[in-house]
Formats: C-alpha cells, sequence, structure tokens
C-alpha cells in the first residue's frame, strides 16, 4: 500500500500525517503533533524555524521507525504571507518574522503613497491586510533593515522547509500568491511593483506549481531521520487552504466551499481571477489553487467568538463540553439576537460574552441573558455572515450556488451547518474534517500518478470519508437576515 508523508503546519500547531492509498481511498494516521506559535523578543514577535524544523524531522523519524517501506513522497503547506530570508551561502538571516509583529502598523498607507492601492489591487487582485508579504517587506525597507540587504533569496515558509529537505530553492504559486506580489492574470511575479517600491527583486525565486517534484531527501535529513534518500519530495498546494479547497468533494460551478474553524474561509472555484472595483471594494481576495485555479474567497471571523466564549466560561468555573454548548443553544428562542462576527469589538476582548452583550444593547437588541442565547448568538450571526457572503461572492462572480460544501474542523458542529443550511436556504455537504492533509496527500497521489487528475482526487476523498447532507428547513431567516444586514455597519 503506497505511504505518502503531509506535514500541516498551522499557525497553533504543526503535525507529520501518513497517508496510505488503497487503490479507491485513503486513510489517515497522526505520527506527530508538535505546538506552534509566536515566540516574543524586545517588542517583536518570530516564529522559532529551528524548532519546527527539528519537529518535522521528529516526525519523519517516527515513520521510519515503525513501517519498512519508504514513503512515496512528502509534501508540506503552512499558514500564508510569513518567509524567511537567506544569505548569499543559503544561510537562514535570523528567525522569521510572525504575521501579527508590530513593524506593519500604518505601513500600508505609506506604501499606498508610493504605489497607489488601486495598481496593487489590479496586478494582484489580493485583498488589502497589513500582514501580507509585501507590506511585511516594505516596512524592512523603510526602516534599513540589515537582513533585507544581506538577502539573496526569499522563501516563503513551507518552501524554507523544502529547501532544507532537498537543497532545491523555489517558491510553490499557491503560496506566492498569498504575498500580494503575483501578478494573479500572468502568475508571474509582479516585479514592476516590487521595484518601485525598493524591494530587491533578486531574491524572488522561480515558481513551481502544485504537483511538482522539487528533489529527494538529502543524504544528512535521509541518515537523522532513518528514510531513504530516493524518496521524493513534492509542491503540493503549499497554502494550506489551497490544499483544504483541492479536498473538497463535489466542488464545482453551482457550489461554494467554507474551510471552517476559528476562522471561516468562504469561496468559489474560479478558472480565472475576478479583478474589478467591485471586488477590490469588498476586500474579496483571488488566491493561487490547485490545478491553474482561482479561490475567490472572503476572510470571515469563524468559532472565535465561540471558542472565546467558552474560554471565559472555563475561568470562571464552568468546564462546558461542546456538546453541553450546543444542546443548551438548541433548546434557546431562535432569531432573537445577533451580532457581526467580523465587527473589530470581537478581535480580541478580555471578555467575549460581556462583549457581546455590550453589542446588542448598542444596537438596541435584547441582551443574550443566558449561555445557551450566547452560543445560539454567536452560531445563527456565523451563518447569516455565510449569507451576506455568498450573496457577494454570487454577485461578482456571476454564479448561483446551491449547495454549500463545508470542510474542516468546524464541520463536526451540526448545530451551525444546519443552521447555515437554514439561512442560506443552501443544501449544506460537510466533510472531511481534516481537509488540508487528504489534499496535501491528494496532490501527491496525482504527482505521483496513483491519481489522474484532482477530480479523480475529490472523489477518491469522497470515498475515504463520511460526509453529512442538511436541508434548509423552513423559517423567519429572511427578516432575520434583513435585521443582520442592518447592523453590519455598527
Amino acid at each position: 500500500m503506497p505511504n505518502f508523508l503531509a506535514v500541516d503546519l498551522g499557525a497553533s500547531n504543526g503535525r507529520v500525517l501518513l497517508g496510505r492509498w488503497d487503490g479507491a481511498k485513503f486513510e489517515l494516521a497522526e505520527l506527530h503533533r508538535f505546538s506552534n506559535g509566536p515566540v516574543h523578543v524586545l517588542g517583536h514577535m518570530y516564529w522559532d524555524a529551528l524548532r519546527l524544523w527539528s519537529e518535522i524531522k521528529t516526525g519523519l523519524s517516527k515513520y521510519a521507525a515503525t513501517f519498512k517501506e519508504p514513503p512515496i513522497s512528502i509534501a508540506i503547506d503552512t499558514w500564508g504571507v510569513d518567509f524567511a530570508l537567506l544569505d548569499r551561502q543559503g544561510h537562514l538571516l535570523g528567525n522569521p518574522f510572525h504575521y501579527r509583529d508590530p513593524r506593519t502598523d500604518g505601513v500600508p498607507a505609506r506604501l499606498f503613497s508610493r504605489v497607489p492601492a488601486e495598481e496593487v489591487f489590479e496586478r494582484t487582485g489580493i485583498q488589502f491586510m497589513q500582514i501580507n508579504t509585501l507590506f511585511q517587506l516594505f516596512s524592512m525597507v523603510e526602516s534599513g533593515h540589515p537582513h533585507l540587504d544581506a538577502a539573496r533569496t526569499l522563501l516563503m515558509m513551507p518552501d524554507l522547509f523544502h529547501y532544507w529537505l532537498t537543497g532545491t530553492v523555489i517558491c510553490e504559486y499557491t503560496i506566492a500568491s498569498t504575498s500580494q506580489m503575483l501578478d494573479a492574470r500572468t502568475r508571474v511575479w509582479a516585479t514592476e511593483i516590487v521595484e518601485r517600491l525598493g524591494i530587491p527583486v533578486e531574491i524572488l525565486p522561480d515558481l513551481v506549481n502544485p504537483g511538482e517534484t522539487l528533489g529527494t531527501l538529502l543524504p544528512e535529513v535521509a541518515e537523522e531521520t532513518g528514510l531513504s534518500t530516493g524518496v521524493s519530495i513534492i509542491a503540493a498546494g503549499s497554502h494550506d487552504t489551497a490544499s483544504a479547497v483541492a479536498a473538497v468533494p463535489g466542488l464545482d460551478e453551482q457550489s461554494a466551499y467554507i474551510s471552517s474553524g476559528t476562522w471561516s474561509l468562504m469561496g468559489l472555484e474560479m478558472c480565472s481571477p475576478v479583478i474589478n472595483p467591485q471586488t477590490m471594494r469588498l476586500n474579496i481576495t483571488n488566491e493561487g489553487g490547485v490545478g491553474q485555479t482561482i479561490r475567490l474567497l472572503k476572510n470571515i471571523t469563524g468559532l472565535w467568538l465561540l471558542q472565546e466564549c467558552r474560554r471565559k466560561w472555563q475561568r470562571e468555573g464552568s468546564d462546558f463540553s461542546w456538546d453541553e454548548l450546543l444542546a443548551l443553544a438548541s433548546e434557546s428562542q431562535p432569531l432573537l439576537t445577533f451580532v457581526d462576527p467580523d465587527c473589530p469589538d470581537f478581535l480580541n476582548p478580555p471578555d467575549m460574552p460581556a462583549a457581546i452583550r455590550s453589542f446588542c444593547r448598542r444596537t438596541g437588541q435584547p441582551e443574550p441573558a443566558t449561555t445557551g442565547q450566547i452560543v445560539r448568538c454567536c452560531l445563527e450571526s456565523l451563518a447569516l455572515k455565510y449569507r451576506h457572503v455568498l450573496n457577494l461572492l454570487q454577485k461578482v462572480s456571476g454564479r448561483t450556488a446551491k449547495t454549500i460544501r463545508i470542510v474542516g474542523g468546524g464541520c463536526q458542529n451540526r448545530l451551525l451547518c444546519q443552521l447555515t443550511a437554514d439561512a442560506c436556504h443552501c443544501e449544506v455537504i460537510t466533510g472531511p474534517v481534516e481537509a488540508t492533509a487528504l489534499g496535501n496527500i491528494m496532490v501527491q497521489a496525482i504527482s505521483g500518478g496513483f491519481l489522474e487528475s484532482v477530480e479523480a482526487g475529490r472523489r477518491a476523498v469522497a470515498a475515504s470519508i463520511s460526509q453529512e447532507t442538511f436541508t434548509p428547513r423552513d423559517g423567519d431567516w429572511d427578516k432575520a437576515f434583513e435585521r443582520f444586514s442592518g447592523l453590519l455597519a455598527s
């Protein structure tokens, strides 16, 4: 049975997973899990890249200690926008900055005085967030950061680990698209914009597409981990969302997807970018996808509000399980009160339940008085925000979505899935939970000739998991949506 290894690095944890292919479906097993997060030093935030590298090798070693047959290949996916700089000898120039580092505060406005925002969006099609690679690099130009002067190569985070595995210097297309330095139409670096900002163009490496072989395991890595030097390293959808979307079963022109967790990424899979003043005004993004596709999507604050409420209740001594919270919500009055999940009030308040009550009070709504009412408010508000974003995506794309396909950890929240179907008047189909890992492994299987296409891979993913369908129920959701829409500017 062919084995594949997926290294999935998120902003809070990382994992090394085994994917086994029996000719019809995949089996997943977690080999190694480890924590991740920012390291604070003298007012700045960094990633501990060397510790992550050590954890990756630990995961590979665990595979070698358990299985005699070598894996067919290995691929890495990570979060977007962050990068490492290498010197002329290929050595790492300091720890990579964390995307939440304050060095980009106020940078977008100063950057736009040199290159107008309209021009940046016209070329890249990427939403404006100060965490984007473009703004991070321009902050280094402004400060005269010595690492930028000494740099000979920029590598996005998954490509740094690809380099340490193989010695190959490249940048994979989907992760490059998150930088806001890639031309969304031609799919090459937008060098004119980069040059005008004083960023050295020569540090940008060659681009490769998902599924390309980057090389084989370096001898010293093979010796340290116990693996064979013949193991191939593959570029998957190196941006974790790209891998997750690649694994959405049945995704077509009549369906939208939601990658659901702390954040919700809601979008449509397109053949070409949608770049115009309307998408710019709505801050809709055009990220690169597997199979030369475009992920037309919008970021939504997802289960963050509910997660923070639960943490607050735990600190107060009420350690509700998720099942208990959802049961309390199910028993509470429907469509009573709403919040905008993306309101700045909910970015990181010390007391999330209090912030929700304050928002409701300020907007003239009844304050949720019980735990169940707060949970229901969070979930119904998120379902209504999905409807709002779906309307925007349909408007700018000219498409009509009859089905919403939800993947990721949030698809296990059955109440939210049902409320989403109700609010959006769409059938909702859930799974897989492990979309990112399955998408990573699926691309490896395609690269190795075990699957012929992304479509075949999605059918294999569907055969590997259990899916559930939620049908819209009757309810006063249209009037609720009118009330909710009036809160979006609040």
